[in-house]
């Protein structure tokens, strides 16, 4: 580990101690400036930071500060969700998220991968882990996939309420999108009716819950439909679990990966479902994919879009 790594790993540490030693994680000044330190030490470090290989006691800590993102990212959306909601057009306030131009760029992104994979807009398609502000799901609905129907899971039925009631009064999405209080691995034979499925990086907060997840869509998707996965890359690692693309997609064919060097934090892997001899002819080739970068420029983008609400 050289010199900039080790100062990145003190960093991060120190804030962790700082942010467990916090009993509410409610969005506070307190909370916000050490999430605000956190992700900007994580996104303006080199992408060569291999957490992995880091001693066991560090990575038992990262992944307490991964539980701990994920409470106050959990958090964080329900309190934007509620003030959102009081409005009587909810969608023209969502700006107000803090991490709405993140979002933003993410989206973008996905569904310019997304379409080099498939060969017509889908249907209808699924959102695991949508939570009670489903940026993603908005944003895919109103620029993109305008005719699709969404489908968002979550296990919160109070998430889901906060979700609805964004939408609710919107008269397009309101016939497009649904919300569905479900544990995910009671979600089986539907799943082969979507033709993508996207998955939450908050969906399975350690190694072993998101490979069971993954494992449980590989079994349930129909074969050839489209999996886009978030996961973390170099620093990043540090906000959000990596899922390995060589061996955490078993049952998939990864077709591509991006990795942001810009503040946006998640990597995207996007996987088609194979078939059974697929997998076996895939095994052989499985390494051949790790760590291949999908060199998409997401720089500047739709910044000047924003939601028409109609009555």
């Amino acid at each position: 580990m050289d010199n900039t790594q080790e100062v990145i790993l003190k960093k991060v540490c120190k804030i962790y101690d700082n942010l467990s030693s916090i009993e509410n994680l409610n969005p506070s000044n307190d909370v916000n400036d050490l999430f605000t330190q956190l992700v900007t030490t994580c996104t303006t470090s080199c992408n060569e930071f291999d957490v992995t290989k880091l001693p066991q006691e560090i990575k038992e800590k990262i992944a307490k500060l991964i539980t701990l993102c994920g409470k106050a990212e959990g958090l964080l959306e329900s309190h934007y969700s509620t003030i959102i909601g009081t409005h009587e057009k909810p969608l023209n306030h969502i700006k107000t998220f803090p991490y709405y131009p993140n979002y933003l760029k993410l989206t973008h992104l996905e569904f310019t991968m997304l379409t080099k994979h498939i060969t017509q807009k889908p249907s209808k398609l699924a959102f695991i882990g949508s939570g009670p502000l489903p940026l993603t799901s908005i944003m895919l609905a109103t620029y993109y996939l305008t005719q699709t129907c969404f489908h968002n899971y979550d296990i919160d039925p109070l998430a889901n309420s906060k979700a609805y009631d964004l939408i609710s009064s919107h008269q397009d999405l309101s016939k497009r999108m649904f919300f569905h209080t479900n544990n995910i691995f009671y979600v089986k034979n539907v799943l082969k009716d979507y033709n993508v499925v996207f998955l939450a990086a908050l969906v399975g907060m350690d190694k072993k819950e998101k490979t069971k997840v993954i494992n449980h869509l590989a079994k349930y998707m129909a074969d050839g439909a489209i999996l886009v996965v978030r996961s973390a890359y170099g620093a990043r690692a540090f906000l959000y679990p990596i899922v390995d693309p060589c061996c955490d997609l078993k049952g998939f064919e990864v077709l591509s990966i991006f990795h942001p060097i810009d503040e946006v934090i998640n990597s995207v892997i996007v996987a088609r479902k194979c078939s059974v001899n697929q997998e076996v002819y895939l095994k052989s080739k499985c390494c051949e994919v790790e760590g291949f970068i999908n060199p998409l420029n997401h720089g500047n983008v739709i910044e000047e879009l924003s939601i028409d609400e109609k009555a």
